[in-house]
């Protein structure tokens, strides 16, 4: 299999650090070929679990058996979390140690109150693949079908692959680390958020369509991000000059398993849904351009309570620059209400349309770039593609 070089290279390795991500984004596969040389520790496997579940001091003696290994790697660190305390204690005994910890879940990290190794060990975060890192194996019709998980990605089956993905996270993440009760309603619950994706999140209103309490709607939420399987998106108020909403938009982390998730019958419109996607897979480019990069970018939607919206808001100290997405081959007018309206508020942000033609147009002051022209330049550490500095 072709190994596909990932922005995660850009950020320096000389201290221990934490690599989040959902399964199957390519943690390990990346890990294996930065770090050949390393010791690897696989809690996936199931007796290299349960014997150091039994006795967590093994890891010491694992790495002391190595002592010309300095870089110890430990993948899905949170199948067994008392490790870190061991961790915590072999990094102040060997200062030049270094140990990566990957995981797909922070839940049982949280929920165990373990030592996160604060100031000893960065995060860093790992998402799917970007249009800048797959270059000219780009597949426009593939990717918003399938999304862009390295795991599905080059799949010659791939919605039976995320059938199987999701699953995994049902069946090993969540049933057997006993997160839930009813996997029934959590499964409802699933079909029933993901109409949400792109979306105002009402909890609410999603408790009366699946069925169960709101509480229990707010706490699989909560699931869901602690899997690392979505995001909300909150509202960007910073001198607000109009009355804004204040719920969060709801995205999953990739628009194949949102694509999975999603029902379809004979009243849907494919363009609705397809414009969703597309909004997603600008949304999830953005999110690993700001982790990537690790500057102090943060990522908003704008909407107003009469109605008037932004897709997403970019701020940090070197940005302020407003994004609308639209699923048209052409550019009206009326597209841009909410770009000028969100320009109108803060004349010192800049504005870009994202559509799905094919030509660079200046119209009214707001630039229009061919959304695909706009991913494949978005690369980690460089500055936002077409945006003045």
């Amino acid at each position: 299999m072709e190994y596909i070089l990932r922005q995660l290279s850009t950020f320096p390795f000389s201290q221990s650090f934490f690599l989040f991500g959902p399964r199957g984004t390519g943690k390990s596969l990346w890990l294996k070929n930065r770090f050949p040389e390393a010791l690897y520790i696989d809690l996936l496997k199931p007796d290299t679990r349960r014997q150091l579940e039994a006795r967590p001091e093994r890891l010491e003696e694992l790495v002391k058996g190595s002592p010309n290994t300095h870089t110890i790697i430990i993948d899905e660190v949170q199948k067994v979390p008392d490790l870190l305390n061991l961790v915590h204690y072999l990094i102040e005994e060997n200062k030049e140690l270094q140990f990566i910890l990957t995981g797909s879940s922070s839940r049982k990290l949280k929920r165990s109150g373990v030592d996160l190794l604060a100031g000893r060990a960065v995060l860093r975060k790992c998402h799917p693949f970007l249009l800048s890192e797959l270059g000219d194996r780009f597949d426009e019709e593939k990717i918003l079908q399938n999304g862009l998980l390295p795991l599905i990605w080059n799949s010659p089956y791939p919605k039976a692959e995320l059938g199987a993905y999701i699953d995994l996270y049902l069946k090993e993440e969540i049933q057997q680390e006993g997160y839930v009760r009813n996997l029934g309603d959590f499964s409802r619950f699933l079909e029933t958020i993901s109409f949400s994706q792109g979306s105002v999140l009402n909890q609410s209103e999603i408790s009366r369509e699946c069925e169960v309490e709101r509480k229990t709607v707010s706490g699989y939420i909560g699931i869901l991000e602690d899997l690392l399987l979505s995001i909300r998106l909150p509202v960007f108020t910073k001198r607000a000059k109009r009355r804004l909403i204040r719920h969060e938009k709801f995205y999953f982390f990739d628009t194949g398993v949102y694509r999975h998730l999603r029902p379809k019958g004979p009243l849907d419109k494919p363009s609705e849904i397809e414009g969703i996607v597309l909004e997603g897979l600008v949304m999830q480019h953005l999110r690993a351009w700001i982790d990537y990069s690790q500057n102090d970018t943060s990522l908003y939607y704008w909407r107003t309570k009469s109605g008037t919206e932004v897709d997403f808001i970019l701020y940090g100290s070197e940005i302020f620059t407003a994004i609308e997405v639209k699923n048209s081959a052409k550019v009206r007018r009326s597209d841009l209400g909410g770009l000028k309206a969100f320009r109108e508020d803060y004349p010192e942000s800049q504005q870009l349309l994202l559509y799905r033609g094919k030509d660079k147009l200046q119209v009214d002051g707001i630039l229009c770039l061919p959304w695909e022209l706009f991913l494949k330049k978005l690369t980690a550490n460089q500055p936002l593609p077409f945006v003045k500095k």
